[in-house]
């Protein structure tokens, strides 16, 4: 219940209105175009919860992780990441019983035009500190050209544009509809005309080649074991010895239960494809060595996210 009314008023837009300055229901009401019943409803959940504070019991006015995260007031917007949430992860998430029984997708993989835009924007808001401090964490002072695959809007290459004036070249290798959501959302960026995209199934369709480093955040966690190596092993045949890979994700520990946020994520990567979990950094250590590359290291991120670094050997 706290996790709808949240969202719902997010999708709404309270917290936006309220960016404005403290406003009285009637004010609020008229703002989002409902009742004044069900602002109040969702204007008091909120406050129950301690995400808005209440004024002489009759004004609202943003909480501090409001204002941060969800007003459209500041660089790190949340609110791409909770309208995924509201319109697809929640409706994912009604059906966990059927994918633990059945191993099949809830969803994903089904999205039409506007599900597609909702989700790349959301994954993108979700994913930005990892995106963000994984400039800071690796040295790509030494690398040239960049494919970042299945890499969703670009949102990755964009701050290696913005730190690294070595690079290149920067590519994104993306399925179709993906790629048409990241060309509208790079040609909003003056470094976006540096990211070339190239359209392409990763499991299907040969790897770009010509890259001394690829980039592949947030997507093993969509595959089996079984379909891990084997999109490791295509990168590899794609690559020279000495190419390095960078593997953003939600690693675990051996248990894998640690990052606890990991362990419910699984749930998640789960309905979304049929099949996707969360892995150990063991895990992958032992599938990189099936796959023609050497583990390298293992570096945090922001939040559960952290990097594995690899390298192909001959």
């Amino acid at each position: 219940m706290a996790a709808k009314h949240l969202l719902v008023a997010s999708e709404l837009g309270l917290f936006e209105k309220l960016a404005q300055g403290p406003s009285n229901i009637q004010q609020l009401s008229e703002r989002m175009g409902i009742s004044k019943i069900s602002t109040r409803i969702i204007a008091d959940a909120m406050v129950a919860l301690g995400l808005l504070e209440k004024q002489n019991n009759s004004l609202y006015r943003n909480g501090p992780e409001v204002a941060a995260f969800l007003s459209g007031t500041s660089p790190r917007d949340l609110r791409p990441a909770l309208r995924l949430m509201n319109n697809i992860a929640y409706l994912n998430w009604a059906n966990l019983e059927k994918a633990i029984r059945s191993r099949q997708p809830s969803h994903f993989g089904h999205l039409d035009k506007e599900q597609q835009k909702i989700f790349s924007e959301g994954v993108e808001a979700f994913t930005a500190g990892a995106a963000n401090h994984l400039a800071d964490s690796y040295d790509f002072r030494k690398h040239k050209r960049v494919l970042d695959i299945g890499g969703g809007t670009g949102s990755f290459l964009l701050p290696l544009l913005r730190q690294y004036n070595n690079l290149e070249e920067c590519a994104l290798f993306e399925l179709s509809d993906t790629a048409q959501v990241a060309k509208i959302r790079l040609g909003k960026e003056k470094l976006g005309e540096k990211v070339r995209v190239i359209e392409g199934d990763f499991m299907k369709s040969p790897i770009p080649s010509g890259y001394d480093l690829h980039i592949l955040a947030n997507v093993i966690h969509i595959l089996s074991p079984e379909h891990v190596k084997e999109l490791l092993s295509n990168i590899r045949r794609s690559v020279e010895p000495g190419t390095r890979l960078l593997l953003v994700d939600f690693w675990t520990d051996p248990t894998h239960t640690n990052p606890v946020m990991a362990a419910m994520y699984a749930g998640e990567f789960l309905v979304m494809s049929g099949e996707g979990d969360v892995y150990s950094v063991e895990d992958v250590r032992e599938w990189l060595q099936d796959t023609g590359w050497k583990f390298v290291d293992h570096k945090p991120l922001t939040g559960p996210q952290s990097l594995v670094v690899a390298e192909a050997i001959d």
